[in-house]
């Protein structure tokens, strides 16, 4: 019965120390600026992979793009220092040399493959390229999402708070996600967000237009570098679209980024997953 009571005692007492979600996503709106102007002094390495399969599951279309990444006044400069691509053609892979190339009048996989690239990869008014809306933890996208505090674990050996978050209700715009993040209970960081859309296409639009999105969503996770300096190391995501009736494909999409150096000193740091 004593060790009940102790039991019972240790619960209650690591709950009252814990603080409300609300105290929680405060401080990590805080930082997420501060972080975003911390991340102004570094240069780092991005290499991201991009690939797409048919229905049937053979692949159709695939691009490794490599970028040196640079901060600047509103967000950041990437310059392409290597690009590989290559599409199937009639049971054969031909290889191409630049983004954005299309083999054909209406080439969607072309089109597609670059568009998805530069809008979630190359966010030029974001610090570390990705989009801003994709992952509400700002103060200002925090304002259109309601948050839970799941509870208390480690993961990847840190302590994390686990938070759910979703849309407000009847909020019309800007809010497309729901999901999970796991935020450090110490420095008030994101370590790990996992991100899936909770919004549905209209019926009307599958009917005239014939698309769908199937299984859209996103994993990021953060790694520290430097005193309140956390950076995305790993990004990714895999969904499936249907457009105009007969376009089938499923998209995979993966970046790391590494290499991390400050702009005004020597000294760096690396980041050792590669993308596959």
């Amino acid at each position: 019965m004593k060790l009940v009571a102790m039991a019972i005692l240790a619960v209650g007492t690591v709950a009252a120390q814990m603080p409300g979600v609300e105290e929680i996503m405060r401080r990590v709106g805080e930082n997420q600026e501060r972080a975003s102007a911390a991340r102004r002094e570094f240069t780092f390495h991005q290499k991201q992979l991009v690939r797409m399969h048919r229905g049937s599951g053979k692949l159709a279309r695939e691009e490794h793009r490599e970028y040196d990444v640079t901060p600047g006044d509103q967000g950041v400069h990437r310059e392409l220092v290597r690009f590989d691509g290559r599409y199937e053609f009639k049971g054969s892979f031909i290889p191409y040399d630049r983004p954005g190339y299309t083999y054909k009048d209406m080439d969607i996989d072309g089109e597609l493959i670059d568009d998805l690239s530069n809008d979630l990869t190359g966010d030029r008014h974001s610090r570390d390229g990705l989009a801003c809306d994709l992952f509400p933890l700002t103060t200002g996208e925090q304002s259109k999402y309601t948050f839970k505090l799941l509870g208390r674990q480690s993961f990847r050996g840190r302590e994390v708070y686990r938070i759910a978050f979703q849309p407000k209700p009847h909020q019309e715009e800007g809010a497309a996600w729901r999901g999970e993040a796991m935020i450090d209970t110490a420095e008030y960081q994101p370590v790990n967000v996992q991100t899936s859309l909770a919004v549905r296409i209209p019926t009307a639009v599958k009917v005239m237009l014939g698309t769908d999105i199937k299984g859209l969503g996103f994993s990021v996770t953060y790694q520290k570098f430097d005193e309140g300096v956390w950076f995305p190391v790993s990004y990714g995501g895999e969904f499936e679209v249907r457009a105009v009736f007969f376009y089938k494909r499923k998209i995979a999409l993966n970046m790391v980024n590494s290499e991390f150096r400050r702009t005004n000193v020597t000294s760096s740091v690396a980041y050792a997953t590669e993308a596959k």
